[in-house]
């Protein structure tokens, strides 16, 4: 997949093209319903498939305030993107400049002359351009002018839920890792180096590593129990997110320990995929009582690990080759 984040070179890329447009944060079930839409159609018509999306995240221009906890990083985005058969990300630097750009001109100028669109399609209630002022119904006005052909897609969901980044946010920000799955498609993923902690694990005898991330929305406080890509496999582990409070800890940390892992981890990268949340994060009265937890819950990680869906893995870290559960 091709990634251009330089908009004056749209035109010298990509010539006829079918488009989605949105921040695809988290590129959860409903996008890859869109994507694979984009995709199927794209071939059918001989046209090439392009995803627009924005970076940074809009709200984060125009009020920072309100601006969510991103799911991914832009680079998990972007693989999530072309592990669905895109061939083009256009990239979008969203300015206060670019917030000022009317819906109109935006369709005219990027989105047919830059890109090239014969056709678009958006997701439900999709809307864009300067104050949200762009939708469905200004895309159909430019459809002859421009020449392009609209569809938008029907919401997608499970039950009585749509799927959402907003609803994925909220089932992580509660710990539900379940439910955030459902939502996803997969198990939600953070990423990052792996760097010098204060080493209680190692002489608690349980050696974790303690990983600095990039990622916005990490689960809130507890034990959970996740899958490990480090060195290019796959491993159990039980992961600890909080201050360590049973050592009066102050500054928030995520450790993982392997299980039935021996090597060196420093300063390398490794995913983390939360399948479930154990417990909460808490003080134990000493050093003593805390190992007891810490075995029970190692075993209670082995237990569920042993049940975990293989499809829902996804680690988006370079390197990484499945080469099954250790």
């Amino acid at each position: 997949m091709q990634i251009l984040k330089d908009p004056r070179t749209f035109n010298q890329n990509i010539h006829k093209s079918i488009i989605t447009i949105g921040n695809f944060d988290g590129v959860h079930r409903g996008h890859a319903a869109i994507f694979n839409r984009v995709t199927s159609e794209g071939a059918r018509q001989g046209l090439s498939s392009v995803v627009v999306t924005f970076e940074p995240h809009p709200l984060k221009v125009v009020a920072p305030e309100l601006a969510p906890q991103l799911i991914t990083t832009f680079n998990q985005k972007a693989a999530l993107i072309a592990a669905a058969g895109i061939d083009c990300l256009a990239v979008i630097p969203f300015t206060a400049e670019f917030s000022r750009m009317p819906a109109d001109s935006f369709v005219r100028e990027i989105l047919c002359r830059s890109l090239g669109m014969r056709h678009i399609i958006i997701g439900h209630d999709y809307a864009f351009g300067r104050d949200r002022q762009g939708n469905f119904e200004t895309l159909a006005h430019l459809r002859t002018e421009c020449g392009f052909l609209l569809e938008d897609l029907d919401p997608v969901g499970q039950g009585k839920d749509v799927f959402s980044s907003s609803l994925a946010r909220r089932l992580i920000s509660a710990g539900d890792m379940a439910g955030a799955s459902a939502i996803l498609g997969r198990y939600h993923v953070i990423s990052g180096r792996v760097v010098h902690g204060r080493e209680m694990g190692h002489k608690l005898g349980f050696p974790t590593a303690n990983i600095a991330t990039p990622n916005e929305l990490v689960p809130p406080d507890g034990i959970y129990a996740v899958m490990v890509a480090a060195n290019g496999g796959l491993y159990q582990g039980a992961c600890s997110i909080g201050t360590n409070p049973t050592f009066d800890g102050k500054e928030r940390s995520i450790e993982v320990f392997l299980l039935d892992f021996s090597g060196e981890l420093y300063d390398t990268e490794i995913a983390l995929c939360f399948v479930q949340r154990l417990r909460d994060m808490i003080k134990f009265p000493d050093a003593e009582a805390l190992i007891r937890a810490i075995g029970a819950d190692v075993s209670a990680t082995r237990a569920i690990l042993a049940e975990v869906e293989g499809h829902l893995i996804a680690p988006l870290i370079p390197g990484f080759s499945d080469r099954g559960a250790a």
